[in-house]
């Protein structure tokens, strides 16, 4: 044993760890050191005094983080090693020295064996989101591990976790770099452009995990009108255009998201004939709109952030698909996705069915989507399948 604190978890809650699920519930402790504060790094026990794992202390009902279901003796190099792993990851996908694309999430939290810590590579940026003080408190070892595995090629870390870490902090956090400064704010994605604004733009400034889900809308937009709902800085509405969408309008609430598609639709040349943006409530724009779409793409921020916010997140889900729907001509394609870690695939599902039902609309499901392959997820986790998406025929 070493000298950090120690918890010790009931006999029966000994099984969940064994599996290892990286989570340790608060209602699994039997018994606790005093005094653990906020972030600590604590070893866990067996009522036998069996060593379980090694992670770090949060308030919540997740009361432990796992980094390690066997003793550390070297923390550094613990971390070191699991970014070093997640590199290699990435490189065996084709991204690390792809020409067509320069952007991609590198850690991926639990995914990762890194729980809470997010870091995506933009064109020689990291952006840094921690989503707990466990392991922002590990940010210089990170930063070092990030200048190990790319040298020259990393020009920036900059750390977005002020708004991650919130309430949940007794830290006061602020977003900046911690290594190097502003660069190129432009990266390339299947050879389109996107300016990335990760300092002030939702999440690490760009939305990685829907890349691949850009690339298949492609196959079904050609000389069809397509729909781009909470648009935000214009990724589907890029992908269409280039694919051949006759007409494009695009839909979000923000005039900053929308100033930020309109210039990424610039930077790839896309014909201003083809495209229309529209600043205005997704769910007013469908009131208002016609119901002569080909391929609507619903892609709204998480409806529900906690279990007893999911059941009035179905009803939105149910709205919102239901609108779609009817505004689908027959033979239309719906791209409908939700990405509420809380909201299973088949509760997703179901409030799908639930408005295809009410709009007596006869729909038949073509692809079901996720999140790519550099956003794992560990097969003891499954909580960190937060996207699914269906693609979805409407008659």
């Amino acid at each position: 044993m070493s000298d950090l604190p120690q918890i010790v978890i009931h006999q029966k809650k000994v099984d969940a760890i064994q599996r290892f699920h990286p989570w340790i519930f608060s209602g699994a402790i039997k018994r606790q050191d005093a005094g653990i504060t906020e972030g600590a790094m604590v070893e866990v026990y067996s009522e036998a005094g069996q060593f379980l794992a090694l992670g770090y202390f949060l308030s919540g009902s997740i009361a432990v983080k796992i980094l390690s279901f066997q003793p550390v003796t070297a923390l550094r190099q613990l971390i070191f090693d699991r970014l070093r792993a997640a590199y290699t990851l990435r490189e065996t996908l084709g991204l690390t020295q792809s020409s067509i694309t320069n952007c991609y999430r590198l850690v991926n939290s639990e995914g990762d064996q890194l729980p809470g810590l997010i870091l995506d590579w933009y064109n020689g940026t990291i952006v840094l989101q921690a989503h707990a003080i466990g392991i922002y408190q590990q940010r210089e070892v990170i930063v070092a591990g990030l200048v190990a595995i790319y040298g020259d090629k990393l020009q920036a870390v900059y750390d977005k976790s002020a708004i991650t870490l919130g309430k949940k902090s007794s830290l006061q956090t602020t977003d900046g770099y911690l290594y190097g400064g502003r660069a190129e704010p432009r990266v390339i994605e299947y050879g389109h452009a996107f300016i990335v604004d990760w300092e002030a733009g939702q999440k690490t400034g760009f939305f990685l995990d829907q890349r691949e889900n850009r690339r298949q809308l492609a196959q079904f937009v050609g000389d069809k009108k397509v729909l781009n709902t909470f648009s935000y800085s214009g990724g589907f509405s890029v992908y269409a255009i280039a694919a051949g969408a006759r007409c494009v309008h695009s839909v979000d609430s923000s005039a900053k998201a929308i100033a930020e598609l309109e210039a990424n639709l610039q930077l790839n040349s896309a014909p201003k004939s083809q495209h229309q943006s529209f600043t205005q409530d997704v769910f007013s724009f469908f009131r208002t709109c016609g119901s002569d779409y080909d391929v609507i793409v619903l892609d709204p921020p998480a409806f529900a952030k906690s279990l007893p916010a999911r059941h009035q997140a179905m009803q939105a889900y149910k709205r919102l698909n239901l609108q779609a729907i009817t505004k689908l001509k027959p033979g239309g394609i719906l791209f409908t996705f939700s990405c509420s870690q809380v909201v299973g695939v088949e509760h997703f599902t179901g409030a799908v069915t639930a408005a295809a039902i009410a709009a007596g609309r006869q729909t038949r499901i073509l692809h079901q989507l996720t999140q790519p392959a550099d956003h794992p997820t560990s097969i003891y986790h499954p909580e960190g399948r937060y996207l699914k998406g269906l693609v979805l025929a409407v008659e």
